[in-house]
């Protein structure tokens, strides 16, 4: 069967960034800017963007379009013969199962609230009531169930409509749409009392606030969201890679995904700190910031209802886009392996995520007893770890060895294939960099992450 192809390279690009952009961008990195003392953070996060998510950026695009295959078998065609690198197929077909299984439960959450603030169900709550509402939300097995469904039948129904006329149509109006309203967002948050106060935190490093958090504890936190903002490891970036031609090189096209990544996250921060200044919320409560310390906020402001909505709706643009790109993961390993038609793949894999998404939907309510990480945890909570701190890191590695080992795929194989095409080139000095130093510190993020 022949490959298919992505329509344009405008579309690749907005589907690749679609990927990465999701919860790690609006969720995750406002309430780590926030815990971890605001620009000194911002500044060593974007310093490990380019020297770490960039290059590893580079490499699963550069496996993806060199093999033409699904994650699951593209180290299996470019390994050496006798050696058993494509084991790490099956490493990261299972990392794309395990993320969806929780990922889609949380875009379920966000889904409830865009509907909640259009319907106005936050009016008059104070902030128990906004807290008692996540409680309740949470805690209601028919609610996070019947959203979950929701999410899991139409990110399987926008792919089994096809590459080009389902997914990259689908995501370049949504890519649209969610960077639209974000610069509507950021403006209307600069005309807010305390939108000064919020910018001097979010953009001027401040080595006090940093040296009260603890110099390593800000560098790892920084280096561990560059890394998790990309999801590099599990193979959903390279098959993307594999939808593509070798008409541009892979190197300028990981700056532009990565950058378009960090545009939203950086947007998303202009918008959540000026608001929190303004009225006086504590920046660092966690990941509760969007979900019970944001509507607050909304209740305050004229039109409240309007950009509460405004902002859940991004917020549902930006979990979509990654729920669809790593669902076109899941249907193009079923397809491989299985030799199935997509619309079959699709059909099966509906049931499959349904099952699997049941765990993490059911352990704030019917499952709340199982605390898998002591008391207050949750199977989510379990789920987030091994695919964030070990999946995540391990298949990073073990993707970056094979393309910098004589034994695996190799560094000429892996440069010639990242400079195929017209555009900015590879830089060949980073061989030992690649070699030693990023093996490196991707191992010490995996140690530190798991202490």
């Amino acid at each position: 069967m022949e490959r298919e192809r992505l329509g344009s390279r405008l579309g690749f690009i907005l589907i690749a960034a679609g990927c990465a952009i999701g919860l790690g961008n609006i969720w995750k990195f406002p309430y780590m800017v926030g815990q971890y003392g605001g620009g000194a953070f911002v500044l060593i996060y974007l310093v490990f963007l380019v020297i770490l998510g960039v290059p590893l950026l580079s490499v699963e695009l550069s496996l993806g379009r060199a093999s033409q295959r699904s994650p699951v078998n593209m180290c299996r065609v470019l390994e050496p013969e006798g050696t058993r690198w494509h084991l790490h197929g099956y490493l990261s077909l299972a990392g794309v199962y395990l993320l969806m299984s929780f990922y889609t439960v949380i875009t379920g959450w966000i889904l409830r609230y865009a509907v909640s603030s259009a319907t106005g169900d936050f009016s008059g709550l104070d902030a128990a009531g906004v807290s008692d509402f996540f409680a309740s939300m949470s805690g209601d097995p028919m609610v996070t169930v019947g959203f979950m469904v929701l999410v899991v039948v139409l990110g399987f129904a926008v792919c089994s409509l096809g590459l080009k006329g389902g997914l990259e149509r689908v995501t370049k109006w949504m890519m649209l749409a969610l960077l639209a309203i974000m610069v509507f967002l950021v403006v209307y948050s600069f005309t807010m009392p305390g939108a000064a106060e919020g910018l001097r935190f979010y953009l001027v490093p401040d080595i006090d606030r940093m040296m009260e958090q603890g110099i390593l504890n800000v560098v790892v936190a920084a280096l561990s969201q560059a890394f998790f903002t990309l999801s590099i490891g599990i193979g959903s970036m390279a098959v993307f890679g594999s939808y593509i031609g070798k008409d541009h090189r892979l190197f300028g096209e990981s700056i532009r995904i990565a950058s378009l990544d960090l545009a939203v996250a950086f947007m998303a921060g202009l918008i959540i700190f000026p608001a929190c200044f303004s009225f006086g919320v504590p920046v660092g409560v966690g990941p509760s910031l969007i979900f019970e310390t944001l509507p607050n906020i909304f209740n305050n402001l004229s039109g409240g209802n309007i950009l509460g909505f405004l902002f859940f709706l991004f917020m549902s643009f930006a979990a979509l886009s990654t729920i669809f790109a790593v669902y076109e993961c899941i249907v193009s390993n079923t397809m491989e392996v299985t030799g199935w038609d997509r619309r079959r793949s699709c059909a099966f894999n509906i049931p499959v995520m349904i099952l699997l998404c049941l765990p993490s939907a059911l352990g704030f309510s019917i499952l709340s007893g199982i605390e898998p990480l002591g008391a207050g945890s949750t199977i989510l909570d379990l789920s987030d770890l091994i695919f964030s701190q070990i999946l995540l890191p391990v298949g990073a590695v073990v993707m970056l060895l094979f393309c910098v080992s004589r034994r695996g795929w190799g560094w000429d194989n892996f440069m010639s294939e990242v400079d195929s095409g017209d555009g900015l080139a590879f830089p060949a000095c980073l061989r030992t960099y690649m070699t030693y130093v990023v093996p490196v510190m991707v191992v010490i993020l995996l140690v530190m992450g798991l202490l």
